[in-house]
């Protein structure tokens, strides 16, 4: 990992940000650190970051609000939620609005880290692809992906998609008619391997189909391979 690599830090807890600046040090990474919501997202929206990792309580700003600004400026900075509270609610806001991925205090140091190579590995690799590909565009009837600017449109309207539904989109559209596995999907767009999160899978999904598909209990785009997961349609094979 190059010691190049900037992560910003935006938490209150001062106990917090020592501990898990001493461990991304350890592995290379320049720190940056905010303990006020307000500070953070100037910061956020003034320099670049391989990673932010933003507390979802914090003074003058929340994270929530913060995740939601910076995703409205940046779409490619991978976003690391931290949070005290265990409610569902808040671990969904956070994903909606941009978030890559969340963690709940109090955290073991060994899963911080493994998320944040998790993102890391994930980050890099879609930046690789982006190099190398050669289209812009991915056109299914009246679907349409910008790659260049990871925005969506249906019937020339747009479809407001949060990271990680923008990258199932892609992946299932560059890959027509391949069925994957959840564990399969898991891997390949949050970088998890652990069948406890397939549920993560299925949330995300669900959510995607209600953005894309006029009628989600009859998708049209992204069918269920029964007793397996999903795949996106051929062409050809969608009803108009």
């Amino acid at each position: 990992m190059k010691k190049s690599k900037t992560v910003l830090i935006i938490e209150d807890d001062p106990s917090i940000v020592e501990l898990v600046s001493i461990h991304l040090m350890d592995l290379g990474f320049h720190i940056e650190s905010e303990s006020k919501g307000s500070g953070g997202l100037v910061k956020a929206l003034r320099y670049e970051y391989d990673l932010i990792i933003l507390d979802l309580m914090l003074p003058e700003l929340d994270g929530l609000e913060i995740c939601k600004k910076i995703r409205a400026h940046n779409t490619a900075t991978p976003i690391l939620m931290l949070t005290a509270k265990s409610e569902e609610l808040d671990k969904v806001l956070g994903l909606e609005l941009g978030a890559d991925d969340y963690i709940t205090k109090p955290f073991s140091i060994r899963e911080f880290i493994a998320r944040v190579k998790a993102i890391i590995r994930r980050a890099s690799v879609a930046r690789e692809r982006e190099g190398v590909k050669k289209e812009d565009f991915l056109q299914y009837g009246k679907l349409t992906i910008d790659l260049d600017r990871r925005t969506v449109t249906l019937e020339k309207k747009f479809v407001d998609l949060t990271t990680k539904e923008f990258d199932l989109l892609v992946l299932f559209a560059r890959n027509p008619g391949r069925a994957f596995s959840r564990k399969q999907l898991l891997d390949l767009v949050w970088g998890y391997q652990f069948e406890g999160y397939l549920h993560r899978v299925n949330t995300h999904i669900n959510r995607l189909r209600s953005k894309i598909e006029k009628d989600p209990a009859n998708p049209q785009f992204i069918k269920t391979v029964w007793g397996y997961g999903y795949r996106f349609v051929e062409l050809g094979e969608k009803s108009s």
